[in-house]
């Protein structure tokens, strides 16, 4: 069953992406000759992975260089009875190299549906922008604002360019420094996740939707907004442009046939909101995508898993390959670096980061203690944050666990190029769906919270990625 299910998404990824180069235009020929069909990337001398510590230190590794108490803001820690809900309290995120926007559920009294009695999965989230430290001057609040969602998980994605997205229920609004929202997208459905690739051009998202009907003569049937519609309106229709056909729903699929709500996954330009793929699914979709194609995971033999680099101007070429007793899960740190996530036999997790030439960098490999583990990419992609929570046993499908078997949570920051340890911490306190961390642009600052305090470290400049441009 792993075998086909690993078959099945690497095909729906491929029809997904494949659809994606059609709507952009790209010609297949010339890339093809180009880059090869199944090219195998030149030989190298073997990686050694290291070993990470199951030891953290009580105190961060370095000195803060500032401090901003959490108190005075209104934040008040969630209730351990919480823990292994993954529910997203907070989210901690640079908007420039000096500046932080902090956002934290407020807590209250708990909301019920009005119609059923039930309890409602409404919360208010406060917004602060901080203006960080310098030298004899404090900390000091720039906005704030009071937001209302109606979800326990992520809501917020930071963009490069100062702004932000949040996500509620069928919308996706825009904001900036100021906390000042406006719409930007309105789905048919909601909202369930949002991906960008490294420079920000696209989002991937996915959507529960019920089935459309077929579109009235007139009716436009390209995913993008119907006449007299309000800009940024994305349509219900399930067809893409004629040349982004991408039908990835399969003969199991029953929602297709009763009309229950389904999985859409769209594919949009984020500058104009602009549709390039519709297409439905039974489950959701994860794309590893950059400017020039995305990733998928063949499995070979035994635990090995090969990877391939599809382009979206036609050709493939293989990485290389990993060694994982789980599937493993990739994702674009910048254009020019891939990190896969996999796990050894007894279910640590494996760190292997590779360039898009094909040539590994490092891999590390974590404790058989660290569950759950969130990463943060700084958004020049030359330094990545790795939280997890840390456990006393190794916890199974079979000893699951316990409150009480967590010891901590930390976070390791790496040198994206080298995987070198640039600084450890621990994190408090513990927030199990992450959000506690932050990378400022420059790859230079770290922001967490820990010690009833949002602190924030200076570290020095990060290598390059070899091959970068």
């Amino acid at each position: 069953m792993g075998y086909r299910r690993a078959i099945a998404q690497a095909s729906k990824v491929r029809a997904i992406a494949l659809a994606v180069a059609a709507a952009l235009g790209l010609t297949t020929a010339a890339a093809a000759a180009q880059h090869g069909s199944d090219s195998e990337s030149p030989a190298a001398p073997p990686v050694k992975a290291r070993f990470l510590s199951n030891h953290f230190p009580e105190q961060p590794s370095l000195s803060p260089v500032g401090s901003i108490p959490l108190a005075p803001l209104g934040f008040t820690a969630p209730n351990s009875t919480y823990l292994g809900a993954r529910n997203t309290f907070v989210s901690l995120d640079f908007i420039s190299e000096d500046r932080l926007l902090f956002t934290f559920r407020v807590p209250g009294l708990i909301h019920r549906d009005l119609k059923t009695g039930e309890e409602s999965d409404e919360r208010q989230i406060r917004a602060v922008v901080l203006k960080l430290p310098q030298g004899t001057d404090e900390a000091r609040v720039e906005a704030e604002a009071l937001w209302t969602v109606h979800d326990r998980v992520r809501y917020l994605w930071p963009l490069k360019d100062g702004h932000f997205l949040l996500r509620d229920r069928n919308n996706l609004l825009q904001g900036d420094a100021t906390l000042v929202l406006k719409p930007f997208l309105d789905f048919p459905g909601s909202l369930l996740w949002v991906e960008l690739d490294p420079a920000q051009q696209f989002l991937v998202t996915n959507s529960r939707e019920p089935i459309a009907a077929a579109p009235k003569s007139g009716a436009p049937a390209d995913g993008s907004s119907f006449p007299g519609s309000q800009s940024g309106q994305v349509s219900s229709q399930e067809s893409s442009p004629a040349t982004a056909q991408a039908a990835v729903t399969t003969d199991e699929d029953d929602a297709a046939q009763e009309g229950k709500p389904e999985l859409v996954v769209r594919i949009l330009r984020r500058a104009t909101g602009e549709v390039m793929l519709v297409s439905r699914a039974r489950t959701a979709v994860h794309l590893p995508i950059n400017n020039i194609g995305y990733v998928e995971n063949l499995r070979g033999q035994g635990t090995e898993w090969v990877l391939n680099l599809s382009y979206f101007s036609g050709g493939t070429r293989m990485l290389g390959s990993v060694d994982t007793a789980c599937d493993p899960d990739d994702e674009f740190l910048s254009e020019n670096e891939i990190l896969i996530t996999g796990c050894s036999p007894d279910g640590a997790s494996k760190l292997v980061a590779m360039t898009t030439e094909g040539k590994t960098l490092w891999i590390a490999q974590g404790p058989e203690t660290e569950m759950w583990p969130h990463l943060t990419v700084a958004p020049n992609g030359l330094r990545l944050a790795w939280s997890t929570l840390d456990t006393s046993r190794l916890v199974t499908m079979f000893a699951p666990m316990d409150a009480d078997d967590v010891k901590e949570q930390s976070v390791m920051v790496f040198d994206a190029a080298t995987g070198d340890i640039a600084f450890v911490s621990p994190l408090s306190p513990i927030l199990d769906a992450g959000g506690n961390v932050a990378i400022s642009p420059s790859g230079r600052r770290v922001a967490l919270l820990n010690a009833g305090a949002i602190q924030i470290f200076d570290l020095p400049p990060p290598p390059p990625v070899p091959g970068a441009k």
